[in-house]
């Protein structure tokens, strides 16, 4: 049986937008892509794509300092895709920026969460070995209050052996069942292996209608 093609793989930069005023028309389906510092955003979004470098992965936590929107090329059989995006949200954590760059962030994506009519869904990234910390709870309470679905990534699963990654989910899974209910599903995911990319995939398709 054939696989379906990666419908990401024509992800390309499209726009970054430092505020509200810089976001394209709202219209179309976006989906956010949310994570600490270091909890391997950049790299699950390339994984995805199928793409080195669509996404900056940096040593140095907290590089994205904006609102980055990837959109899709059209195809043949798909000429106007209309306005479709994954949305790179600014990590948040350890970064090394000033407060006031926090607050601006902080305030932005607040802003983003509760107008934005084209968000369809929120990807939380979170470390497997740290996962639910504060801000990835913050991250999942905006989806929760939209009534946007959400699904978290636990990334980096290559670093646990299968039976603690197996335990982790579980109890993440647990965890996020009594604090949202049905609304926010999770998976194993890794970069590096390409473990769980295919389900990612589908998820995102599915709210983006691809």
């Amino acid at each position: 049986m054939a696989t379906a093609p990666n419908p990401f793989v024509r992800a390309r930069y499209a726009l970054s937008a430092h505020n509200p005023r810089q976001l394209p028309a709202d219209g179309g389906f976006e989906v956010a892509f949310a994570g600490r510092s270091n909890a391997g955003k950049s790299s699950a979004l390339n994984a995805i794509c199928q793409q080195n470098a669509l996404a900056r992965v940096s040593k140095t936590p907290g590089r994205t300092q904006q609102l980055v929107f990837f959109d899709f090329a059209p195809t043949l059989a798909q000429p106007d895709p209309g306005a479709k995006y994954l949305v790179d949200l600014p990590g948040y954590g350890y970064a090394k920026v000033p407060q006031e760059l926090q607050a601006h962030w902080l305030a932005f994506i607040e802003t983003y969460f509760e107008t934005r009519q084209a968000l369809r869904g929120l990807v939380v990234v979170m470390d497997i070995r740290h996962p639910l910390k504060d801000y990835d709870r913050q991250m999942l309470g905006y989806a929760v209050r939209r009534g946007l679905p959400a699904h978290a990534l636990l990334t980096k699963a290559d670093k646990l052996s299968r039976g603690a990654a197996a335990n982790t989910l579980q109890a993440v899974r647990m965890e996020l069942q009594r604090a949202c209910g049905d609304t926010v599903s999770v998976q194993t995911f890794s970069g590096e292996s390409k473990q769980g990319v295919e389900e990612a995939r589908a998820v995102l398709a599915r709210w983006l209608e691809l």
